[in-house]
């Protein structure tokens, strides 16, 4: 308390002999430099990544926490039965036919391990999600990387090998979307052995056709296997949560995708208070991203970009020049803009623009883009 009224006091002395205008005015001085200092420390705008940046809905931090008291101290429910019996109600299929795993990066990779055999193949459009080729290799499978993002692409590079097509829909990280009717068409055209591996983790973010409408070729082709996430448009990702649907038949191999040990608790708490109550949060972040997405598009073209039709929350872009995309993301970071490179997928002369969520931000960016193309 004696050191709190000795800075008290001095704060006041330094106020001695002055009128009260002259105090006024030094005060004012002082606000004003304040302000000065908070407005030139602008946050950086994080553009280089496809989650939702914002922090997770109350309702589903209070889940979190419910379940971490009442449990932590007994084995989790390996089968995630509930929260399983939730997403066959939401999306209309046989419980049987869902299984629930620590995120979409751990199902892939349990499929290609339980689909492939040595040298057999998995084809993927490039670039795309760095993960199908791993996957591929840890299997002692043969990746096969494809320029096309198309059907008749695919269908090109098939062959008496080929096990698996591994198709990002929306694709990370053009934003490209195959309509359900293609689809279909590659699923008629492919050959019995092959099975694809339909990875959805931003379908969320497409408003070219029904969320859902994929599920139906379910029905159809049990060569397919559908894969979705809570880390994306659900803003959940650091519960490593996601899920895959099988068609009639694809019982067996659906529980061979399942966690060893089941899934975190605290993630099937937290993924099932999502369901129940933000499903209307992920319609208007879908609405919100559609029209910041169609905004930069329109914007990008007008400033002679060839920017490509997404139906992702990216949006892929040219980085001309010597130094291309490292180029591009160096001089937009002088902004306080993070964006992700090509580099990483082989596209050297791209960057990857995550749509920003708010509308302050595109400006932001744009004005950004503006300066350093002066």
């Amino acid at each position: 308390m004696a050191g709190e009224r000795r800075g008290l006091l001095g704060y006041y002395k330094q106020f001695e002999g002055l009128s009260e205008e002259e105090v006024n005015a030094d005060l004012r001085d002082q606000a004003a430099e304040r302000r000065a200092k908070a407005l030139s420390r602008v946050e950086p705008l994080d553009l280089s990544r496809t989650t939702w940046p914002d922090y997770p809905h109350p309702a589903i931090v209070n889940a979190i926490t419910f379940a971490a008291r009442r449990g932590l101290h007994r084995y989790l429910d390996r089968s995630s039965a509930e929260l399983r019996s939730e997403l066959a109600h939401r999306h209309g299929v046989a419980e049987g036919r869902l299984v629930v795993g620590d995120g979409v990066a751990q199902l892939i990779s349990e499929a290609a391990a339980a689909l492939l055999e040595p040298d057999d193949e998995l084809i993927t459009p490039w670039p795309s999600y760095a993960l199908y080729p791993v996957v591929a290799r840890h299997a002692r499978g043969v990746a096969v990387p494809i320029t096309s993002f198309s059907v008749d692409g695919i269908l090109e590079a098939v062959n008496e090998r080929t096990r698996l097509v591994a198709l990002c829909n929306p694709n990370d990280p053009t934003g490209e979307l195959l309509g359900v009717d293609e689809l279909a068409r590659l699923l008629e055209a492919l050959p019995e052995r092959t099975v694809v591996l339909l990875d959805e983790a931003l379908r969320d973010f497409a408003d070219a056709e029904p969320l859902d409408a994929t599920l139906a070729l379910l029905e159809r082709f049990p060569r397919l296997l559908i894969f979705r996430t809570f880390s994306k448009a659900w803003g959940l990702a650091g519960l490593r949560c996601g899920y895959a649907l099988g068609g009639p038949g694809a019982e067996p191999l659906l529980e061979q995708l399942a966690p060893e040990l089941g899934v975190n608790e605290l993630a099937q708490a937290g993924a099932l208070e999502a369901i129940r109550t933000v499903g209307g949060v992920i319609e208007r972040r879908r609405a919100t991203i559609a029209a910041h997405r169609e905004r930069l598009t329109a914007e990008l073209r007008e400033r002679g970009l060839d920017v490509g039709a997404s139906q992702a929350n990216v949006l892929w872009l040219p980085a001309p020049g010597p130094h291309g995309a490292s180029d591009l993301a160096t001089r937009l970071s002088h902004s306080g803009i993070v964006v992700q490179t090509g580099n990483g997928v082989g596209a050297p002369d791209r960057v990857r623009l995550t749509v920003p969520h708010r509308p302050e931000d595109v400006d932001r960016f744009l004005r950004s883009l503006d300066a350093i193309s002066g």
